[in-house]
């Protein structure tokens, strides 16, 4: 599966989620590893984790601007492996002005044509396929974009080890990406990105992303890691944009009640179910 740096989940395996990655960190000890691995060896080993199949997850994401007023929003998610790419499907269900809104995706594992995505809008009783120019815009408010929703395709980028460091106790490795060309850095809107990779685990706990558009960084920082089932996951992610080193606005994503392994039908997956809602 491809590596998403949203949210950890994808991430936010990023949306999300933003990157839900399994631990295994190999044979070798994590100081001949850090000595052995290169910066693509790293990424590869934290994109060929498992992250679980068949998720069924709630959420609560929490929109906060620059003057700390707070809007919540509750989701139910559906997450499924149709071979090596993954299919979500989100429902919003608070509060009463994003209700029955949806979103669903198709991330394609290959690269070899964009990922699909579409909305439904309950409001104008209309689902809308977001089309690749409008992938850097942001998602239903957040400092996650509709591109920080699928995986990145690892041969899209180019990667330099830049040192090692700790975060929160643990060793990680610091990763520094950028995109191979001009199409792919239009399509997620960031010039470059810094991974911070727990090397006991290959977990990506921060990510700082340079935007192009408006001369913005994004920081990603994962405030709370659970085992569910055996696999590492997520349960807290904040998300903040800023300009001019200030803060413009913040996301938290908290995941509840995360299940792996349930039964979900593969009709979950589709424009018309995401039309009908929960």
């Amino acid at each position: 599966m491809r590596l998403s740096f949203i949210t950890g989940n994808h991430w936010l395996r990023y949306l999300f989620i933003p990157a839900i990655l399994l631990l295994f960190a190999g044979t070798l000890p994590v100081q001949a590893q850090a000595q052995t691995l290169t910066a693509r060896e790293i990424v590869e080993r934290a994109d060929a984790r498992d992250d679980g199949d068949n998720i069924t997850v709630d959420s609560e994401m929490i929109l906060i601007d620059k003057n700390g007023h707070q809007r919540k929003r509750l989701l139910k998610s559906f997450i499924m492996d149709k071979g090596d790419d993954t299919w979500r499907a989100q429902f919003f269900v608070e509060p009463a002005d994003v209700r029955d809104t949806a979103f669903l995706t198709y991330d394609y594992y290959s690269g070899e044509k964009d990922d699909d995505q579409w909305i439904y809008l309950p409001e104008l009783h209309k689902t809308k396929r977001i089309a690749s120019s409008d992938k850097t815009s942001a998602f239903m408010g957040s400092d996650f974009s509709y591109a920080d929703m699928n995986r990145r395709v690892l041969d899209e980028w180019s990667y330099k080890l830049l040192k090692e460091s700790t975060v929160d106790g643990h060793k990680v490795w610091l990763v520094e990406t950028t995109p191979i060309n001009k199409v792919v850095e239009e399509r997620y809107g960031y010039t470059k990105s810094v991974l911070f990779i727990r090397q006991d685990i290959f977990f990506p706990v921060r990510a700082v992303h340079w935007v192009k558009a408006g001369k913005k960084i994004k920081y990603m920082e994962v405030k709370k890691l659970e085992q569910v089932d055996g696999i590492w996951v997520a349960v807290e992610t904040h998300m903040k944009s800023t300009k001019s080193k200030k803060t413009t606005h913040r996301t938290i994503l908290r995941w509840q009640n995360v299940k792996m392994n349930q039964a979900i039908d593969e009709d979950m997956f589709t424009i018309r179910r995401i039309e009908k809602g929960l």
